[in-house]
């Protein structure tokens, strides 16, 4: 799901890790990016309407992982398996989804990381008011509330590893974990050193090697990624940069999204309102605007797959083949699920 918060199916804490880029206003900005005109999107013969695999009936859906996806029914959330059935009941007040085979979630004042049958394994001693999954063995939690709050680590024993010290902290990824310092992203290492400082306006998670940081101020900058020495790579030149995923990152270019590879090439020019990333060969794509247009799916060759017909549509689950869509309004819309 892409979105600059941890999710919307836990506590929100506002980050600029899923992506960099925020619409802007253009000022003076680096050489302009190459593209081709953009041209209507392609359809493959045999593009059609999907049925849905598991029926519409949350009112909201996670993307599947570990076997399970995190669903709310009514203000409660639970968890169903790829059958569509309900294998832990609806009882948390928020639920991620699962990672290393735990899973962070709330009821009332308690907070902390359950298995799969539902019970908390995991129950910090500490006043963790946010927290994200696990990823490569720790977990970012946020001790104190929102404004005084601070940011740290803690390991599968519940303990605190790494201090509370950064404003903003996201998941470890390629071994190296993004995180915000007075106003400014850098990143440390599993053992909380600092090893790019923080210098950047916004700053993704590493992924395939590179991640994507903010130049220039937050508004007016530009987007570019980095390697894991901090150095530029693909210089920053984009309005909106997100994670390489199967070897494509989506960026915007005005108001329209495109996918670039690792050398900044663009491999499908900018012209869909918006692209998420890939993930098992496609990537979710809408037409129209935000409130009233549709949801499909690409391939890698950017031809459409998938028609537009969602009010919403998620990841493909890289390990079982489904997806989360919406069909309705945001707000009286119901979710279910297709199969690749």
């Amino acid at each position: 799901m892409r979105v600059t918060v941890y999710g919307t199916l836990i506590v929100a804490t506002a980050l600029a890790l899923a992506a960099c880029g925020q619409p802007a206003q253009q000022t003076a900005a680096p050489a302009p990016v190459e593209t081709k005109a953009a041209s209507a999107t392609e359809t493959k013969p045999g593009a059609a309407q999907k049925p849905l695999a598991i029926p519409d009936r949350f009112d909201e859906a996670g993307v599947f992982s570990d076997g399970l996806a995190s669903v709310r029914v009514g203000a409660k959330f639970g968890y169903i398996d790829t059958k569509g059935e309900v294998v832990i009941k609806p009882q948390f007040d928020f639920a991620g989804p699962f990672a290393e085979g735990v899973a962070h979630a709330g009821i009332g004042g308690k907070v902390g990381f359950i298995d799969k049958t539902g019970n908390f394994v995991i129950t910090p001693k500490l006043e963790i008011v946010d927290l994200s999954a696990f990823s490569e063995g720790l977990a970012a939690v946020r001790i104190g509330e929102y404004l005084q709050g601070k940011w740290g680590f803690v390991d599968k024993q519940g303990k605190l590893v790494i201090p509370a010290q950064y404003d903003v902290a996201g998941s470890f990824s390629d071994g190296l974990a993004v995180v915000r310092v007075d106003g400014k992203w850098g990143y440390i290492d599993k053992q909380g050193k600092t090893v790019i400082k923080p210098q950047f306006a916004s700053a993704g998670s590493f992924s395939d090697g590179l991640a994507s940081v903010r130049t220039g101020d937050f508004v007016t900058g530009k987007d570019g990624y980095i390697g894991k020495d901090g150095k530029m790579v693909i210089p920053a030149q984009f309005d909106g940069a997100f994670p390489f995923r199967d070897g494509l990152a989506d960026v915007r270019v005005g108001d329209k999204y495109g996918f670039i590879d690792k050398q900044g090439k663009f491999v499908i020019e900018p012209k869909f309102e918006f692209a998420d990333s890939f993930s098992g060969g496609l990537a979710a794509i809408r037409t129209g605007g935000e409130a009233t247009g549709k949801y499909g799916f690409i391939d890698r060759d950017g031809k459409t797959v998938i028609a537009p017909q969602f009010d919403f549509a998620d990841l493909f689950s890289p390990s079982n083949g489904l997806a989360a869509v919406r069909i309705g309004a945001q707000d009286t819309g119901k979710y279910g699920y297709i199969a690749r």
